[in-house]
């Protein structure tokens, strides 16, 4: 069974930078395309940087240049390096299968990140 675990999140000022992990089993990172995805109280859940199997990225217009998505095939791990973090990043941040059409149903408990002004 497909179990993704993130983990990293925390409390940052604005201008701080974050690191997250997701830990991915049950499934082969490296035939995935992987996606890190936040849902803000109200909003719906938005895909912010995803990693391509044939390693190229693409990221939301709102984390361009201050987000950097990676990922380690062999530890079925996925990170997301977060810089110049602003209030309005503050969120539960999830990894996925991307793009949001193709996530799978399984996901995690997600990584509260919040930044405050």
């Amino acid at each position: 069974q497909v179990q993704l675990v993130e983990s990293g999140g925390g409390l940052v000022q604005t201008g701080g930078s974050l690191g997250l992990s997701c830990a991915a089993s049950g499934m082969t990172l490296s035939i995935n395309d992987m996606g890190w995805y936040r849902q803000a109280p109200g909003k719906q859940r938005e895909l912010v940087a995803l990693t391509y199997t044939n390693g190229r990225t693409n990221y939301a217009d709102s984390v361009k240049g201050r987000f950097t998505i990676s990922r380690d095939n062999a530890k079925n791990l996925v990170y997301l390096r977060m810089d110049s973090l602003k209030p309005e990043d503050t969120a539960v941040y999830y990894c996925n299968t991307g793009p949001l059409i193709r996530a799978s149903p399984y996901w995690g408990q997600g990584t509260q990140v919040t930044v405050s002004s």
